[in-house]
């Protein structure tokens, strides 16, 4: 065969993502604490930024309401302006940036310290089982829709590490994916680690463990799958013969099977803790609630002073060239952070509107959301309101929570409403704490009397929330209370 040079032409169709956009991605999904650290780094590495120092005087609430209502008609002015800065133009940016400590992403909004939660109000954590798989799923090679339904998974496993909540039609319906993808992903999600995450039940998780560690030995995995009752009771007789092999090979079976992580997500629920600080808060004001991003403790940034004379002494091309660029990186990471903070407010503030009755009337109004509800309500990607959601979290008058806690299963009624699955946990948990202690309700009476609620659960749902609420069976609640 003849070898030779050519010139060709072909069409070819990729996605590329600018530096501007994967700078933007990057600081949207940042937590609070992570954030602060990128913004440390990006003052060591860049010269053109700069510290504002801190304001020191702040207004009460009380005082400032008034100046609320102004300064969310100057937000909604001052966004109308900001069409050059979607263009890209720099001196736009640069002009923007010289205006930066009057603009803010609560403008007019000012809280004094006393509104504020206090350390011991907040929550002290370390990485969780979701931080740990979702950076996972960020490294892996899944494709954009695949990351979206693991994302979905993940965001629905309890802090044991198992799905109890959802069935793959459940995951298929809220993804817009087919049954097969679900279970593809699914599969996935399960070989993470640490492995056995995902599993419905303690006989799954101690199967994908076995398979994974132990996959050609075909009588561990028989032995988890039918045997675990009697291996409890230690008939070690009674498995040797099923199995077709010694009371001693049983034996050493049992030893791997103990050491075996019937709770995948424990390493990930206690330890080493850090404080959450919320990123926006949430003030009801009068009949109104308002929604105030959180930017203390966030360095506020500006461009050095002196990077225009510096412009003008650079005698060499190589010299002007690097300020340049080091003034446009400064300028896209200053929109990055004014981005990320309207994102969330946004974001923050459709949920308000869609969660008013749990704000108003507590945990058993908590309706049945969708990232895709929010997204179409705000005009952003799922994705993007995934990322938002992420490690996020607000402070409120019912509490701290995660933005993702607002999102919620929907389960239907009888009457064609739909009710959230937090809600029909908070409702279990209510009809066992006021039941008779010396005749505790069954799961099939829980079922009843949820149907008379116009609430339809089968049996075993009922037995999965229960067990998310750490609430033992009607059986050993009758034998505790003896």
């Amino acid at each position: 065969m003849e070898i030779k040079q050519e010139l060709s032409q072909r069409l070819l169709q990729k996605l590329v993502l600018t530096p501007q956009l994967q700078l933007a991605i990057k600081v949207l999904q940042l937590s609070r604490l992570e954030l602060v650290e990128e913004i440390r780094q990006q003052l060591e590495s860049n010269p053109i930024l700069e510290e504002e120092p801190p304001e020191e005087e702040t207004v009460p609430l009380e005082e400032g309401e008034q100046d609320a209502e102004v300064g969310f008609a100057d937000v909604r002015e001052e966004a109308s302006d900001l069409s050059a800065l979607e263009k890209g133009d720099l001196e736009a940016w640069k002009k923007f940036v010289e205006g930066y400590n009057r603009f803010s992403t609560s403008p007019g909004v000012k809280v004094s310290t006393e509104e504020l939660p206090t350390i011991e109000a907040t929550v002290a954590r370390k990485e969780t089982l979701s931080d740990h798989l979702l950076w996972q799923v960020r490294a892996s090679d899944l494709s954009e829709k695949e990351r979206r339904i693991a994302e979905f998974i993940i965001g629905n496993l309890n802090d044991d590490g198992y799905l109890i909540d959802l069935e793959l039609e459940d995951i298929a319906s809220s993804c817009q994916c087919s049954v097969d993808e679900a279970q593809k992903v699914l599969e996935k999600v399960r070989l993470f680690d640490p492995v056995g995450v995902g599993a419905r039940n303690l006989v799954e998780c101690l199967l994908i463990q076995a398979r994974t560690y132990y996959p050609h030995n075909e009588r561990l995995h028989r032995l988890i799958e039918n045997h675990l009752g009697d291996l409890e009771k230690r008939d070690y007789q009674k498995i040797a013969k099923a199995l077709g092999c010694s009371a001693e090979e049983v034996k050493a079976m049992c030893e791997i099977v103990q050491r075996m992580e019937p709770r995948p997500g424990r390493a990930f629920s206690s330890g080493d803790v850090i404080y959450i600080q919320p990123d926006v808060y949430v003030f009801k004001i009068g009949d109104e609630y308002v929604t105030v991003v959180n930017e203390d403790g966030l360095p506020k940034l500006r461009l050095g002073q002196y990077y225009e004379e510096l412009l003008n002494v650079a005698k060499s091309e190589e010299a002007k060239e690097f300020l340049q660029g080091k003034l446009r990186s400064a300028l896209w990471f200053i929109r990055a952070l004014h981005q990320r903070q309207n994102t969330i407010r946004k974001v923050t503030e459709s949920i308000v509107r869609f969660q008013t009755a749990f704000f108003e009337k507590g945990i058993s109004h908590l309706r049945p959301l969708t990232l895709r509800e929010v997204a179409e309500d705000v005009g952003l990607h799922e994705s993007t309101v995934s990322r938002v959601t992420t490690n996020k979290y607000v402070f409120t008058p019912r509490g701290l929570f995660e933005l993702k806690f607002f999102f919620n299963t929907r389960l239907q009624s009888l009457d064609g409403q739909d009710v959230g699955a937090e809600a029909v946990k908070a409702r279990i948990k209510e009809l066992i704490d006021n039941e008779d202690p010396n005749n505790p309700l069954s799961d099939e009476q829980i079922v009843t009397l949820l149907r008379k609620e116009n609430i339809v659960v089968a049996r075993r749902t009922v037995a999965k929330y229960r067990k998310v609420l750490g609430i033992p069976s009607s059986t050993e609640r009758r034998w505790r209370k003896r």
